[in-house]
């Protein structure tokens, strides 16, 4: 294996913009949900002829599929992921908007027969509510709570209120008392595995809010104590977990 300093710099050079994780290959794994979400979401886009992808990311997702509705918008609040987004997706036709994170959709009362997202920032329930049709679906993949916080601990600390945040039984609540009817809601744990050092500085500048703070010189120390740990175990594990939830208007 390369030294720290090598993996650190390398890792540290690498765009971090959109939401693909190619680089990661062969130094990163993550075990994916039961219900695989996008196969799902292909089958359903060719049944409307309206959908928003609610923090479209770099546009990946929508990226993916097939075939698409006459009319696909999709938004983002990250100026940089949302110029990908244009760029990925605008040759297919698809509106990007970039939006104010906590603002209100920029999209009329029953714009759309089916709000689609993956692991959206968090969802505003009333507003994926105001934009559905009458009989109009929500269909996304959510983050769960305290997901990958085996690493991001090792950074932050203990978070005993934060393991609490993203409670899928809370979210069905919350969906119901905006006007929602929740017709599914699955819960998954998957393995991750990181090989190198690398892997876990690229993983914490893409996802800058596992720790905000977050610089390779600020957490030198807590780097090398988990190069060494890989280096001995040949690999760290923490647990993302994940929730899928169909809503219905």
């Amino acid at each position: 294996m390369r030294t720290f300093e090598e993996l650190v710099a390398e890792a540290e050079s690498v765009d971090v913009s959109g939401w693909g994780f190619g680089w990661l290959a062969g130094r990163a794994t993550e075990e994916r949900p039961p219900w695989g979400f996008a196969r799902q979401l292909a089958r359903r886009l060719p049944t409307v002829s309206a959908v928003l992808d609610v923090d479209t990311g770099g546009g990946e997702v929508l990226a993916e599929m097939p075939s698409l509705p006459a009319r696909t918008c999709a938004t983002e609040s990250w100026a940089p992921n949302a110029r990908r987004a244009v760029d990925l997706l605008g040759p297919r036709g698809v509106e990007v908007v970039q939006t104010t994170d906590g603002a209100p959709l920029p999209f009329p009362d029953g714009s759309f027969e089916l709000v689609v997202s993956r692991h959206p920032v968090r969802p505003d329930w009333r507003e994926i509510r105001r934009v559905l049709g009458a009989g109009g679906h929500y269909f996304a993949q959510h983050v769960g709570p305290a997901s990958a916080f085996e690493l991001i601990e090792q950074f932050r600390g203990p978070l005993p209120k934060e393991r609490a945040n993203r409670d899928p039984r809370r979210e069905r609540a919350d969906a119901e008392a905006s006007g929602l009817t929740v017709a599914d809601l699955r819960t998954a744990r998957c393995r991750m595995e990181f090989f190198d050092i690398g892997a876990i500085v690229y993983i914490l500048r893409k996802c800058v809010w596992w720790v905000p703070d977050f610089t390779v010189q600020r957490y030198d120390d807590v780097l090398r104590r988990l190069d060494t740990r890989i280096r001995s175990e040949g690999v760290f594990v923490a647990h993302s977990t994940r929730h899928l939830i169909e809503a219905r208007r």
